[in-house]
């Protein structure tokens, strides 16, 4: 009995799957097992026509293909290129010729092989696993998995050239592997890329200096950020070009990025740009957490894993969207359980929203007389509890710009300055950026000055500050000394972080 291996998708990893094939003397059957759908079961047309079109006697035999483990429910057409690879060699005398090979491709009715969505996901999934090394794929798949280390990519244009690599191993050789073509540093022996590009600019902004300098501090540390402020004085605008002055990105984390692209359905860029997610307020609890009836499919804030998740008119959301969103941003995690699947998804971004003041949006306006009385805005602001805003590292109140505003920053030069502070980050050692340390991190690489001591315990004191929010102050801290290129954190940078605190 020969056998190919593949793999299938639980959640956004991928489980190695073993295609068995037995042939019978008995009457003629094509059968397919193992909790195969409809993708699956179809297969057996394309296999067949793809055989007879190119000269493959198809066995007068009883033939079971087996997709092993059977409990695993299967779908995907990328199972069809190792289905007919076992048909087409049956008579082969080896039983080892598919042996340290992973298969992975959809079989055109003429033979041809194409390329699907999954075979990169699988792929990068099981090598990052350590899981695989030599793979046979799809020519037209070829580019995508080149990008990945460490594994060896074979390939074929069609069915028959596949067969002859098979029976003549040394009739091919290994794609070599490429490399990004951007700029990149390095440090420690790992390198970083970054895009100095920008899709919408920070010198569109007129005025507003603290809002800007909040999202340079946000952006170089990973800070969950709010903005509050009256409509149209920039906030979702500043959020907005956030993304593209993001911290620069390892091999691993664009890879993991393009991975979350086709599962999102869209085809990778392979761009060193962080993503931003934006669902509406009017979005599902399944669709922002993920979930589903019968499986747990990923939601928004795991697609928005090392980007941005931005949540524009905040109090809109319902409370217990927002509720649900405090373990996420304190854990950097979030476990979806069904019946028949548990999924545990990252979720390391960087969590930006904008409200109003209130309901009618000109309480903080100077132009314009607000509608709204004192208890509609105690109700428009009680869905965002003390717990949440606890989570929030920095929360900034925007005033209108005046109408003689200037520009006074460019994306470029922002994205300058947070590549400088993420150097300053890495070089100290630091797995993640500052908005991201642990409490046991958090006391290696955030060293304070006495006075800075002094004043931390003082604040503590005044405004009663939680443990959290006491880690929240030293990590911004720390991130302000950072761009001030300070190695330890000075009265200054505590008394600013502190100022970036709800009140």
């Amino acid at each position: 009995m020969k056998k190919i291996k593949c793999a299938t998708l639980e959640g956004i990893d991928a489980l190695a799957i073993d295609i068995e094939a037995s042939f019978i003397r008995a009457l003629p059957n094509f059968i397919i097992v193992g909790l195969a759908n409809s993708s699956i079961q179809e297969s057996k047309e394309r296999v067949k026509s793809a055989l007879l079109v190119n000269s493959f006697k198809f066995p007068a035999l009883k033939l079971t293909i087996n997709l092993s483990p059977s409990d695993i429910a299967k779908s995907g057409t990328f199972y069809d290129l190792g289905i007919a690879l076992l048909i087409a060699l049956h008579s082969e005398p080896k039983d080892d010729i598919f042996e340290d090979f992973f298969v992975f491709g959809e079989v055109g009715l003429d033979g041809s092989l194409k390329d699907t969505k999954d075979i990169f996901v699988l792929v990068l999934s099981l090598a990052k696993a350590g899981k695989i090394k030599n793979i046979f794929v799809p020519e037209a798949s070829v580019a995508k998995l080149s990008l990945i280390p460490n594994i060896n990519i074979y390939y074929a244009k069609t069915l028959k050239k596949a067969c002859e690599f098979f029976i003549d191993k040394t009739s091919l050789k290994p794609y070599e592997n490429t490399s990004l073509d951007f700029k990149f540093f390095e440090i420690d022996k790992q390198k970083y890329y970054y895009d100095l590009s920008y899709d919408a600019d920070f010198n569109e902004v007129k005025g507003q200096s603290l809002g800007l300098e909040a999202a340079l501090i946000a952006v170089s540390g990973q800070h969950n950020i709010i903005y509050e402020g009256s409509a149209g004085c920039g906030k979702s605008m500043i959020i907005k070009r956030m993304k593209d002055i993001m911290p620069p990105m390892s091999l691993e984390e664009i890879l993991e990025f393009a991975k979350l692209e086709s599962l999102d359905n869209k085809e990778p860029s392979f761009r060193p740009k962080r993503q931003i997610r934006s669902p509406h307020h009017t979005s599902t609890k399944s669709s922002i957490f993920g979930g589903g009836s019968f499986g747990a499919k990923i939601g928004e804030i795991a697609l928005a894993n090392n980007g941005i998740l931005f949540f524009d008119e905040l109090p809109h959301f319902p409370k217990m969207i927002l509720e649900a969103l405090r373990e996420p941003l304190e854990d950097f995690c979030i476990l979806i359980s069904r019946v028949n699947s548990k999924i545990l998804y990252k979720t390391k971004f960087l969590f930006a929203a904008a409200l109003n003041p209130c309901p009618c949006g000109n309480l903080l306006s100077l132009e314009k007389k607000c509608r709204c009385n004192e208890l509609e805005i105690n109700r428009y602001k009680a869905k965002l509890s003390e717990p949440f805003l606890d989570r929030i590292d920095m929360y900034v109140v925007m005033n209108e710009a005046k109408i003689d505003a200037k520009s006074t920053t460019s994306s470029r030069q922002m994205h300058e300055k947070v590549i400088s502070a993420f150097k300053k980050q890495k070089q100290r050692g630091q797995e993640n950026l500052n908005g991201k340390l642990s409490d046991k991190e958090l006391k290696k690489y955030c060293v304070l000055s006495e006075d800075a001591k002094n004043i931390l315990a003082q604040a503590r004191q005044n405004f009663a500050l939680s443990y959290r929010s006491l880690n929240k102050i030293l990590k911004v801290a720390r991130t302000i000394a950072d761009l001030e290129n300070s190695d330890n954190i000075l009265s200054s940078h505590v008394l600013k972080s502190i100022s970036y605190r709800k009140r």
